[in-house]
C-alpha cells in the first residue's frame, strides 16, 4: 500500500508539476515583444501621444505598454496608469518613487497589507507589492497623512508613494495576480 500511495503522490506531483510549466509557458508566450527587454528602439516614448491640437499629452497611455487588464509604471515618467478591457485606461495619476526603482518588464501583484510602516517609517496604507530589487521590496502605498515627500537619496526604500485617492483606486484595481508593467 506504501508504495502505490507513493507512485500516487509522485503523479500528482509530475501532473502538477507539467500544468505550472504550462501556464509560465503561456504567460511567456503572451508578453509583448519588448516589454521587459530593453531595447532603444523599443522603449515606450512616455508623454509623446499628441492631444486633437498637436501638444503632447502626458497622461496618454505610452505605445508599446503591452495589452489587456494591467497597471502600467513609468519610471521615467513617475506615472501610472491603470487600464481595464480594451486597454481603456480608467485612472493615471503621479507618483513619487523610492530610490530603488525595479527593471523594466512584466511582473504581478505579489503580495498586499492593508497598513503597515514603509521602510522610511511612515505610516502607509494600501500597499501593493510586485517585486524585489537587491532585497528591497517594490510597490505601491499611500501615506496615511496624504504625504508623498522624496525620500532622503541615502536612502534604500522602494515603495512608489502616492495620493490617499489614487491609493484607495490602486487597492482596488491591483488584487494578487494582477500584472504590472514596468516601462522607463
Amino acid at each position: 500500500m506504501a508504495s502505490s500511495s507513493a507512485g500516487f503522490v509522485a503523479g500528482l506531483t509530475l501532473a502538477a508539476l507539467a500544468s505550472v510549466g504550462f501556464l509560465a509557458y503561456q504567460a511567456a508566450a503572451s508578453v509583448p515583444d519588448g516589454l521587459g527587454r530593453p531595447h532603444a528602439t523599443n522603449s515606450p516614448d512616455v508623454g509623446t501621444a499628441q492631444t486633437p491640437d498637436g501638444r503632447k499629452d502626458p497622461t496618454a497611455l505610452p505605445a508599446g505598454s503591452g495589452t489587456g487588464v494591467r497597471v502600467v509604471y513609468s519610471v521615467g515618467g513617475e506615472r501610472v496608469w491603470l487600464v481595464g478591457e480594451g486597454d481603456k485606461v480608467k485612472r493615471t495619476f503621479r507618483v513619487s518613487p523610492g530610490t530603488v526603482d525595479p527593471a523594466p518588464g512584466v511582473y504581478s501583484v505579489t503580495s498586499r497589507s492593508n497598513s503597515i510602516t514603509g521602510t522610511d517609517g511612515t505610516p502607509v496604507e494600501h500597499v501593493v507589492r510586485f517585486t524585489e530589487v537587491e532585497d528591497i521590496t517594490i510597490g505601491f502605498s499611500a501615506a496615511v497623512d496624504g504625504a508623498t515627500p522624496v525620500p532622503a537619496p541615502t536612502a534604500k526604500t522602494g515603495g512608489i508613494r502616492e495620493s490617499r485617492a489614487d491609493g484607495n483606486a490602486m487597492w482596488e484595481f491591483a488584487t494578487i495576480g494582477r500584472l504590472v508593467a514596468v516601462i522607463p
